[in-house]
């Protein structure tokens, strides 16, 4: 039974089929079908029209911003056809975001086990080398051992600071297409867009569905 918040992608392949509606309509009745019965919440529905020449997915990218905003799963229909494509796989991965297909349930799982069993073998393989590298070494009569800790350097600090930095531009970039919306709405003060992500329930960077407007300002500083 299915609970929390969602963000559903629908895909259909051509511009025609996008505005009759062909395809679309059944992707939906089975994505609410999946839902139906649980505790949850469907965020927004996300409809790509794109030819089968297209490598990016701008839709894909929305999709993917809002559920990140909201903390949601992404579900999709079918997951048979999007599979397949190299531009949906490799953008879901990177994106961090967890997803559930209406006809393979188990695929969310399924993925995860193939990330770790690859990760695995490329861990092994790494100590395998680090033992060899170590035994070569120590035939050599270099002795091993001593301090293991590691003192922290300037660099390592500011390293860091940047990881951090990165993260709340992205944070911020996620965040920019809703202040603007916001903005044209005629929400302009801080106060004002602090109450009006605070109602969309859009967390902030500590998790907090509630806003401040120092908060908003930091925003608006990185975006």
């Amino acid at each position: 039974m299915a609970s929390g918040l969602f963000i559903a992608y629908y895909r259909v392949s051509t511009e025609r089929q996008g505005r009759s509606g062909l395809g679309l309509e059944a992707q939906q009745a089975a994505v609410r079908g999946f839902l139906n019965g649980g505790d949850w919440s469907l965020v927004a529905e996300v409809v790509e029209v794109e030819s089968g020449k297209r490598a990016d997915r701008p839709k894909l990218a929305e999709a993917l911003r809002l559920c990140r905003l909201h903390g949601a799963t992404l579900v999709i229909a079918k997951l048979d056809r999007l599979a397949r494509n190299v531009a949906f796989v490799s953008s879901l991965m990177e994106s961090g975001v967890e997803f559930v297909a209406v006809d393979f349930p188990q695929a969310n799982r399924l993925t995860v086990h193939i990330l770790a069993a690859v990760a695995e073998h490329e861990a092994k393989a790494i100590s395998e080398r680090t033992k060899a590298a170590l035994q070569a070494a120590k035939a050599r009569g270099r002795v091993l051992g001593g301090f293991r800790g590691v003192v922290p350097s300037d660099a390592h600090r500011q390293a860091s600071v940047a990881a951090r930095q990165a993260k709340a531009q992205s944070r911020a970039g996620d965040l920019a297409p809703v202040i603007e919306q916001l903005r044209a709405d005629g929400i302009t003060t801080l106060n004002g867009l602090a109450r009006a992500l605070t109602d969309k329930r859009i967390p902030t960077a500590r998790g907090s569905v509630n806003w401040s407007p120092a908060q908003v300002a930091r925003v608006l500083a990185l975006a």
